[in-house]
């Protein structure tokens, strides 16, 4: 029987759990057929209702990866535990339960009806009824058959220039029209609804075209009283003429309270709250009483007229009614709390503060909607609008992207000085670090998504209430196994929990902590948010300037290079800290759409480090590599990641179109691109292949991502030198190499984009023999003396550097040998092979103070992010693999 005990990430049980819960979760190879053997319990023993579907298989056809839901509930568990002996049945079927008693109110669950033009889902708490194409997300959300919100839709605004001075431009607004409604899940428990479409002009004038393709899910538990709304789009803009000056998503709120009982609630900074009414009470020169005041004040309806002071009650309709309110966060640090009676009136500002919580809501005695938005001010800038509350039709709009803003600028942000031949732009590299290309600093095809979420009230909620719907909306709560159980179903290749048990093993611990804190506090310090920023962090520091070289060419933005995004995972998985999952989190969500194409001619590739996200002209798998992605997939069950894993089957084709080491190839004179003879890499090229058609393997039973990776892998063993080969030549149609090609030629970055732990779970997944002799090899003679590799091979191997990130390849080979010298090897390699983390000073900080910086920052000049994701992964994989000689070798500290 498997059992696995559920814990809260973020610590105990939340207070409530309104939007009910979906998390991941991996199973012994063998162990389960399917999902129909799932159940789970409270912390009490009770069986509660679940939904359970399969995420993964393993190559047996057993149970890899499941996704589990729960429904809403007012009292969440402290923990939950996960067995195999009973429960929800396959794909989408809920678990039995006993008669309820007679005392018992019925127990809610989703319902989805489907018509012709619309779906109906109802979560028993509230309704949402999608119309399957048209101007709107959703027609109308009820709560308890009165509508709090009508006409969901997304609105954009597009303006034809930057004004930098006199002049004028512009602006166009856009509404999202859907043209595609999809139901993915249709459960008891959980119901999943997904939208497509793109903004089209509101006049239809100009040029009349669409823009900004969307894809947005609506997520229902069941009794929820919240619906989950995940939102992405592609960029599909012009730089030089498009320039986005909004981005948002509006909703109409249908209001019949007296202007006095109608409620605005709006997050401000550390879960402060603005609670007003359209009309207020209080403050007036005359009392109304005091129970009227206190109504007002709680959000309950006011006595009626007859009850208050007549010295008021007769002069109401000369107190102000606040139509409009506005919360704009421009940047990280501030925001701005204004409104006013009207349009054609002026604002008053009400407030200012930090950092706002992205909530808001408007609500009067029958009901009410509220927003919250998800990372609000990490993903400035954004705002919130309240319009014409004292009316019968208000309107609520989370923007996204703020029109207060300066609009969005997406062009190049240099000229190319004069780089116009491959020859002028590697010398531009040796300089700047920048791999710059006329016309390749394009950011048509990037994406974004955002997180919100959606409630429904059937009264003003008491403020707590509201300040925890806000909390919820920031955090969403997530169940997750703990890393023992994580590690005891053998997933994700070689790592262990963290093992503080020797004082060696603490002192390594101590440092993976410390570069861990050291990046944490460096997105604070120095403000690595924004709307397309936020989630990835910069690649190489300046000690100079006491700043990281935002503005030098490949230094700036890291774009994954040398997979910061594994190692945040990794870190993750063994000690099961939120704040890491959460930083992981974030990095997946930007580095799986921002640096990313997802359309037009890269599609399915991604951009090396840069200036700006898309700047550089490398344009490779080993971004766009689900190697990266694939935990946040399984670990949340999150559809949107799985939309990346899925567009990527087919990149196997981009190698037909872009050659991806076009300006450095030996034989660049004659070599063409040609369908069965296609130039691929055995490193980042190929490790990238391998991690997605293994990861569609396991999600859908490709026997095309089969056959694929099981042949080349066949053909990698078969060749003379193995992964010593380099590049071998791809057959697009067969998805074969030619196994031929008998040369040597081996790169320091072949491995460290995601191979290394690809490779070893190939291995452990699929028999063989001569593809593992193969990769042994490379393990072997990677950082073997000279002599070793002539004797083997016939000469020695040129382009081996990085050699503390390659001591994993020595630590592997040791592992599976049982060879203790080559485990020393590894040992000795890791303590002196780091470019700049092989010395004690490296993991200290000091504190640079103004004037010599804007603000107070901390910094360890030696840490550079390549350095410390390849440290990180070496440190993980070589406790896990060869832990045990640690406390035997005096070369490491």
């Amino acid at each position: 029987m498997t059992e696995s005990t559920l814990n809260w990430l973020d610590g105990g049980a939340p207070a409530g759990l309104s939007g009910g819960t979906t998390w991941g979760l991996p199973f012994a190879r063998g162990s389960l057929a399917g999902t129909g053997d799932i159940s789970v319990s409270d912390a009490a023993g009770r069986t509660v209702r679940s939904q359970a579907w399969p995420l993964a298989t393993w190559p047996d056809g057993s149970l890899k990866w499941a996704g589990i839901a729960l429904p809403a509930t007012d009292a969440p568990s402290a923990h939950y535990k996960v067995t195999s002996d009973g429960g929800a049945s396959p794909e989408s079927e809920a678990a039995p339960e006993p008669d309820p008693s007679p005392d018992t109110e019925p127990r809610p669950q989703v319902a989805v009806t489907e018509s012709e033009g619309s779906v109906t889902v109802s979560t028993g708490a509230l309704e949402m009824v999608i119309s399957r194409s048209g101007p709107t997300l959703f027609s109308t959300l009820s709560r308890g058959g009165v509508p709090v919100a009508l006409d969901g839709r997304l609105v954009s605004l597009r303006q034809d220039g930057v004004q930098d001075g006199p002049g004028s431009v512009s602006r166009e607004a856009f509404t999202g029209e859907v043209t595609a409604v999809v139901l993915e899940q249709r459960g008891p428990v959980r119901a999943v609804v997904r939208l497509e479409g793109s903004h089209r002009p509101d006049n239809h004038a100009g040029d009349g075209r669409s823009w900004l393709p969307f894809v947005v899910r609506f997520y229902f538990h069941a009794g929820a009283r919240s619906v989950r709304m995940v939102h992405s789009f592609i960029w599909d803009g012009d730089p030089e003429r498009d320039f986005l000056a909004g981005l948002g998503v509006r909703f109409t709120v249908p209001l019949e309270g007296e202007l006095h009982d109608r409620h605005v609630r709006i997050a401000g900074a550390d879960g402060g709250f603005l609670t007003e009414a359209v009309r207020g009470l209080t403050g007036l020169r005359r009392d109304p009483g005091e129970a009227v005041r206190r109504a007002q004040i709680e959000g309950q309806p006011t006595p009626p007229l007859e009850d208050w002071s007549e010295l008021v009650s007769k002069r109401l309709h000369l107190i102000p009614a606040w139509n409009d309110y506005t919360l704009s966060q421009l940047s990280a640090d501030g925001f701005e709390l204004r409104k006013r009676t009207g349009e054609g009136h002026g604002w008053v500002g009400i407030s200012g503060g930090t950092r706002a919580g992205g909530f808001c809501s408007l609500s009067d005695p029958r009901g009410g909607f509220g927003v919250g938005v998800r990372n609000f001010w990490q993903s400035h800038p954004v705002q919130l609008d309240i319009r014409n509350a004292a009316t019968d039709r208000a309107s609520v709009t989370a923007w996204l992207y703020s029109p207060e803003a300066q609009p969005m600028d997406l062009r190049f942000y240099h000229d190319g000085l004069g780089q116009d031949t491959f020859e002028d732009q590697l010398e531009g590299l040796e300089i700047t670090y920048e791999d710059y290309e006329p016309g390749f600093g394009n950011p048509h095809g990037i994406a974004r998504t955002h997180e919100l979420t959606l409630f429904a009230y059937d009264a003003t909620p008491d403020t707590a209430s509201l300040a925890a719907d806000a909390a919820t909306a920031s955090t969403p709560p997530l169940l997750q196994a703990t890393p023992e159980y994580l590690h005891s179903v053998r997933v994700f290749g070689d790592w262990a929990p963290v093992d503080r048990s020797t004082p060696e093993r603490a002192g390594l611990e101590d440092k993976l902590d410390f570069l861990f804190d050291f990046y944490a506090g460096q997105v604070e310090q120095r403000r690595w948010y924004g709307f397309w920023n936020f989630g990835d962090v910069m690649h190489t520091y300046d000690f100079d300037r006491h700043a990281w070289r935002y503005d030098v060419g490949g230094y700036a933005w890291d774009n994954s290079e040398l997979s910061p995004d594994l190692w945040l995972w990794y870190m993750y998985l063994r000690s099961g800290r939120a704040d890491v999952f959460r930083f992981a989190e974030a990095m997946t969500r930007h580095t799986g759409e921002v640096d990313v194409y997802h359309l037009g001619e890269w599609r399915g590739l991604g951009s090396r480090h840069n200036v700006q996200h898309w700047g550089c002209s490398a344009k490779q798998l080993r971004i766009s590599t689900p190697a990266y992605r694939r935990f946040y997939y399984y670990l949340t069950a999150d559809e949107r990641t799985g939309d990346l894993l899925s567009e990527l089957v087919d990149s196997d084709q981009n190698f037909l179109g872009l050659d991806p080491v076009r300006k450095v190839r030996p034989d660049s004179a004659t070599y063409r691109p040609e369908r069965n003879a296609l130039g691929v890499g055995l490193g980042t090229d190929w490790g990238s292949l391998a991690a997605t058609w293994l990861t569609d393997w396991e999600r859908t039973g490709s026997p095309r991502s089969r056959d694929r990776l099981l042949g080349t892998m066949a053909d990698i063993g078969a060749l003379k030198y193995g992964f010593l080969t380099g590049e071998a030549l791809y057959n697009l149609d067969s998805g074969r190499f030619d196994a031929g090609r008998e040369r040597i030629q081996v790169s320091h970055l072949s491995a460290v984009f995601g191979l290394v732990e690809i490779c070893s779970e190939l291995i452990d997944l699929v028999p063989d023999a001569a593809f593992e002799q193969a990769w042994l090899q490379y393990c072997r003679l990677f950082l073997a003396p000279e002599e070793e590799q002539i004797a083997e091979v016939g000469q020695p191997l040129d382009g081996v550097y990085l050699t503390q990130a390659h001591s994993r390849l020595s630590a592997y080979a040791a592992a599976r040998s049982g060879d203790s010298g080559l485990a020393r090897r590894a040992w000795d390699s890791f303590a002196e092979g780091g470019e700049h983390l092989n010395h004690e000073s490296a993991f200290s900080l000091r504190k640079i103070e103004p004037p010599y910086v804007l603000t107070p920052v901390d910094e360890a000049p030696t840490v550079s992010t390549n350095d410390a994701s390849q440290f990180g992964l070496a440190v993980i994989q070589n406790l896990a693999l060869i832990g045990d000689h640690l406390a035997a070798l005096q070369s490491v500290r």
